[in-house]
């Protein structure tokens, strides 16, 4: 590293990057003056001084010239080149002169240097087994006390080559961490052995691993001109798919590109061994090669790739499928010529094929992108280049500082009205440009006069009154869309605040913008007005939007739809788009059809007004035919219309645009009377509006024209994406990913807003900066706006020595921060109760909350059953067990699970929707244990159900619920809760309840938590209950509550007792119920078979008409009561023999509905009873 470092492509006076070609010109002028140098002081090295520079300066060549030099030799020419004292005696005693190190001086400055370039685009991107189990580089532990030989991620980077190349070793060895982990967790479940016969053997199964039953290469293409490289390597690969039926389905749908690993093992363990835990894994299981490859397709009979398609592929016949696969090809050419070297033919021996979860899986196109960034010249905007490498001023890229800042800016529905603007800029002096108080109202314009005229000058003598905080508001008109009401435009209706107006002013001007954003604070809203006022401000700008999760870029999308923006003009690219909560399909092809049918629906318009106007052709059959009937039919008629109506004055009537204006038949089905104005002028502004409305209809065809001349879906999606599309959003792994893609298609854009930017490595937010091709050298981005909080969880790195020494776990976003760059830090939070938001408000430096937080009566009420609105409550062992560890770090807590699962069934027993509840825990072992315990207890039973979710904390960031219950499972160390970012984050996921459960001695005297726990520690640690009260409860939180009526909860065995009482007592109600129901059925039912017997009788005056020969009359309602009593008897009969026998056998365990007898109690009698 020291050697790297010390020979790195930067001018160590200027600190300016260089390229290749000046590093190679710097090593000539070394060679040549050295050259001079033997040449003068030694002529017995002429034939060195003579030769060429490309035979003389590698290192055998320069050991070879100068190894027969003395000390004095070398000193003297080492003191000609000036790199040491010219003096006799040296001036320090540490100074070397000695003859090892004099001529290791020359050799070192003088020997050619590899190109980092070079070394870097001949590595192979998979790892191998040398590097997977190699300590050094891919540490298994770190405790904090050594130095290692990684790059670390800092505050600051030499050049973007240098940060590019950091983020590549370290995102390509935290890559190969989990790929390591993911290898040894499949082949230890195949438990490979050795037979009697030295053959391999597997006594064992895994889901993401298969025995290889063939495999051979197939394809070794040429080198490319100037590579010593294949340029491709192709290899089929079979296995036998001989598996359960849904594990069969994931093998089968493995994708193109998708990442698999080929594996040797070669055990010399008998059959029958159980594999050690505690061994060597290497050892053990005797693995010799692993080597990685990517999926070109499945083969079908023929040997052919089955083409991917939208359409599912049909069924292959028999067990035995066979993968085409791609083979690095530097890796090829490393292991060829290790096998002319003598070594064994990796690529006969695999025995193994190897997958792995999608979603971990996309390390090698992140790779890829990151060396074909470091292949070309980089291009960030000038004003972000030194922030971004951590020099500079922190502030130089704040919209105060910037030339382009603009004075005047139009906030379009941000401000509710004018007094919205006063509070919203607190130290400005807001004046209206209009002074009639009617005519104030949105939309505004706001000038603000402390911001210069012209930016550039660089005079000191600014006229005085341009620099003051005043100001200046102009409300304008939104010219009106058409007649109907639908034309109105959508409004913001959110009232925001100083701080949150701040960041949207932020955003609107170029530069950059960091907005820090506590729990709860509106950062999604802050994220969409920006996103809207930019639409409307620059409607020729495309802005990109990326995030974290798929979760919040559907949460952007949603809140973007209410605001008027119009929905051709977005686009959401890769997965995820299928969880939005609309029936509207906003990926590439539901955008293409959307685009499709709204041609149809716009050509149809087109129709109506052909016939209106009694025009003969077929003029609405393309978008073509449409716009010349616009052109030559539509602008004739309105510019007659528009020249009469010049000559007219305001006493014209309203008859006469009703009978003069050309178009008044085609909007027969808008609001009549079409021309309502009290004016003239009004009703030249409803003529106009129709027109514009029309003018719309032939704007939207000529953009979808396109659409017309492109036939093929794929063509029409990507003209979309270029051309159509004006906000853009994806994740910031699949900008990642799809990098080359957008770049090779020319896709532009002007903007970027990222929201969970904290939670984002380095990295993966670099990229979006470079989705597309510089233009003349320049970088045309404007604004770059980054919303998140760093006092949340960062990117998840799984590595700790990766994590804590390599510092990767530090996004961008919290980088910039620690620099000093400006952010706007938003101060108010809307989503918890007051008391809640206590438990982490402390960790910031303001947090208020918003006044709808003691306005709305929801958050001034009591949570009903519960005394407190939050508790900690303390969980002892069950069963002499606490927490437990079944495997390694997957931890699990019986007891605590069985306690937040009763109090679930408790909230469900008095009234909370399971939607409204979420639980959530610290570790993934206690979440599948959550699962399993609800899944036993509740999922099958529809008085409790599911909760909305059960998940870990780490994954929930970015969500909220109503009520929340927490397990944190540890009861011998706190764990990774010591992380302060954890604890704010599973504090601030309640909306108005929350409830922990943990244990109480271990987690309250946790220096990093304290403040947190000493206000949890005020409240009791036994759970207490208020009996008698059901959700909802009209009791505030303020309230008193009679000693008489609170329940304290000792321990988990007395919760699930009580919980199943409660339970008995629901089941008999709802068995009280049916019974008063199934009376009303009857004696409903009795009463019209009376009444249709009496009419029956009077019809055939037949008196004495048997009861079987009456006339059916068909009661639906009856015969389904019929058939549920019967079927319910019949069920309680055996159901009350069950409980009569589990009650003689006195079982009094922790199963909370006793037993499969009562949930099948329990669900008949809910069944009935809903039906």
């Amino acid at each position: 590293m020291l050697k790297f470092y010390a020979r790195f492509e930067i001018n160590d006076e200027t600190g300016d990057c260089l390229s290749e070609h000046e590093m190679t010109q710097l090593h000539y002028k070394k060679i040549i003056s050295l050259q001079k140098a033997a040449f003068a002081k030694f002529p017995g090295l002429k034939g060195f001084a003579l030769s060429n520079v490309a035979s003389v300066d590698s290192r055998e060549s320069l050991t070879q010239h100068f190894e027969n030099l003395d000390a004095t030799a070398l000193k003297e020419i080492a003191s000609y080149l000036n790199l040491v004292p010219d003096k006799l005696e040296p001036p320090f005693d540490w100074h070397r002169l000695d003859e090892k190190f004099l001529r290791n001086l020359l050799i070192t400055r003088h020997e050619r240097r590899v190109s980092q370039l070079e070394s870097l685009n001949e590595m192979p991107l998979y790892p191998t087994e040398t590097i997977i189990w190699d300590e050094n580089l891919v540490p298994n532990e770190y405790f904090s006390d050594g130095c290692l030989a990684l790059p670390k991620l800092n505050l600051q980077f030499l050049t973007l080559h240098d940060y590019l190349y950091r983020n590549f070793i370290l995102f390509r060895l935290e890559s190969t961490y989990e790929i390591r982990q993911d290898i040894e967790d499949a082949v230890i479940r195949m438990l490979p052995w050795q037979s009697e016969e030295g053959d391999v053997v597997f006594g064992g199964w895994a889901r993401m691993a298969l025995p290889i039953q063939e495999f051979a290469v197939v394809e070794v293409g040429k080198p490319l001109l100037g590579e010593k490289r294949p340029s491709r390597v192709r290899a089929d690969v079979s296995v036998s798919l001989n598996v359960r039926k849904e594990i069969q389905e994931e093998w089968e749908n493995l994708r193109r590109h998708d990442v698999c690993f080929l594996i040797t093992v070669q055990p010399n363990v008998p059959i029958g061994t159980k594999y050690n835990h505690h061994g060597n894994f290497i050892e053990q299981v005797g693995l010799v090669n692993v080597r990685g490859c990517e999926i070109e397709g499945i083969l079908d009979e023929n040997g052919r790739v089955i083409e991917e398609g939208i359409e599912p592929r049909s069924k292959l016949p028999g067990d035995k499928r066979t993968y085409r696969i791609w083979l690095d090809t530097n890796q090829y050419r490393q292991d060829m010529e290790a096998l002319q070297e003598g070594e064994d033919d990796v690529y006969e021996s695999f025995n193994i094929l190897l997958r792995r979860k999608p979603k971990e899986n996309n390390f090698k196109a992140v790779l890829e992108t990151i060396r074909h960034l470091m292949n070309t010249e980089c291009v960030v905007p000038q004003w972000l280049h030194d922030i971004l490498l951590g020099y500079g001023e922190p502030s130089s890229a704040h919209y105060s500082k910037m030339s382009l800042q603009a004075r005047t800016l139009d906030f379009n529905d941000t401000f509710l009205n004018f007094e919205h603007i006063v509070q919203s800029f607190p130290n400005y002096k807001v004046v209206s440009k209009c002074n009639d108080p009617n005519l104030n109202i949105p939309p505004f314009r706001l000038t603000f006069e402390d911001v210069p005229i012209t930016m550039d000058s660089d005079s000191d003598d600014q006229p005085e009154q341009n620099l003051q905080k005043v100001i200046l508001v102009e409300p304008y008109v939104i010219p009106k869309r058409g007649p109907y009401e639908f034309n109105e435009p959508r409004k913001n209706s959110i009232k925001f605040t100083p701080t949150q107006t701040e960041a949207i002013r932020s955003g609107m001007q170029p530069g950059l913008t960091l907005v820090v954003g506590p729990p709860g604070s509106g950062k999604t809203d802050i994220a969409v007005q920006i996103i809207s006022n930019i639409y409307h401000n620059h409607p020729n700008q495309r802005t990109l939007i990326v995030t974290h999760s798929n979760q919040a870029l559907n949460q952007l999308f949603e809140k973007i739809m209410q605001l008027d923006i119009d929905e051709r003009h977005l686009l959401r690219l890769g997965h995820g788009e299928e969880a939005l909560e609309t029936e509207k399909d906003f990926s590439r092809y539901g955008r293409v059809n959307y685009v499709l049918s709204k041609r149809i629906e716009l050509l149809q318009k087109v129709k109506k007004l052909q016939d209106s106007l009694d025009v003969t052709g077929d003029v609405s059959y393309t978008c073509e035919t449409a716009g010349h009937f616009y052109l030559y039919e539509i602008v004739a008629r309105w510019e007659k219309f528009s020249n009469e109506l010049v000559k007219k004055d305001q006493h014209t009537p309203p008859e006469y645009f009703t009978e003069n204006f050309p178009f008044t038949k085609f909007f027969n089905d808008a609001p009549q009377p079409l021309f309502n104005g009290k004016s003239f002028d009004e009703n030249v502004e409803i003529a106009k509006s129709c027109y514009r409305y029309i003018n719309h209809i032939f704007t939207e065809l000529e953009e979808f024209r396109a659409f017309e001349l492109l036939r093929n879906g794929l063509d029409r999606s990507k003209y979309l994406l270029v051309k159509e599309a004006k906000i853009i959003a994806m994740t910031c792994t699949h900008a990642a990913l799809k990098r080359k893609e957008l770049v090779n298609l020319s896709f532009k854009y002007d903007n970027i807003l990222m929201e969970e930017s904290a939670q984002i490595l380095e990295i993966e937010t670099f990229i979006p900066l470079l989705l597309q091709q510089p233009l003349d050298g320049y970088n045309r981005l404007k604004r770059w706006i980054m919303i998140g909080d760093h006092y949340q969880l960062p990117p998840v790195i799984k590595n700790i020595a990766f994590q804590k020494f390599s510092n990767m776990e530090q996004s961008l976003f919290t980088r910039l921060v620690r620099l000093g760059v400006p952010v706007v830090q938003l101060d108010g939070q809307g989503r918890s109760k007051s008391s809640i938001c206590e438990l982490y408000k402390w960790r910031y430096n303001i947090l208020d909350d918003l006044p709808h937080i003691k306005e709305w009566p929801e958050y001034n009420r009591a949570n009903a059953g519960f005394v407190f609105d939050y508790q900690l409550i303390n969980v002892e062992n069950f069963n002499n067990v606490g927490e437990s560890e079944p495997n390694p770090y997957f931890y699990q807590n019986l007891g605590e699970a069985e306690y937040v699962v009763a109090v679930y069934m408790y909230m469900r027993l008095i009234g909370y929707p399971a939607e409204k509840i979420s639980i959530l825990t610290t570790y993934n072992g206690q979440k599948h244990l959550l699962r399993d315990v609800i899944n036993r207890r509740c999922a099958e039973n529809p008085v409790f159900g599911v909760p909305h979710k059960i998940t870990t904390v780490d994954k929930y960031q970015g969500q909220q619920n109503d009520y929340v219950l927490i397990s944190l499972v540890r009861t011998k160390v706190v764990g990774h809760l010591r992380d302060v970012r954890r604890l704010v984050v599973a504090a601030s996921r309640a909306r108005l309840g929350l409830y922990i459960f943990g244990r109480v001695s271990i987690f309250k005297n946790c220096f990093e938590l304290r403040p947190t726990f000493k206000l949890l520690m005020d409240h009791s640690q036994k759970l207490e209950l208020v009996e008698g009260e059901v959700f909802p409860t009209e009791r505030l939180s303020l309230d008193k509550i009679a000693k008489k009526k609170i329940k304290t909860i000792n321990d988990m065995t007395e919760m699930a007792q009580y919980v199943h009482k409660m339970y008995m007592v629901k089941i008999e109600s709802m068995r009280e119920d049916y019974e008063k129901m199934k009376e009303m059925y009857e004696q409903a039912a009795a009463k019209e078979m009376e009444a249709n017997t009496e009419m029956t009788n009077e019809k055939s005056n037949k008196s004495n008409k048997s009861k079987e020969n009456l006339p059916f009359v068909p009661i639906p309602i009856q015969n389904e009561l019929d058939e549920e009593i019967l079927s319910y008897n019949e069920e309680q009969s055996e159901s009350d023999a069950k409980k009569q026998k589990l009650d003689e056998d006195d079982n009094n365990d922790v199963d909370l509905a006793t037993g499969q007898t009562t949930e099948e109690q329990e669900q008949q009698a809910s069944t009935t009873n809903d039906e």
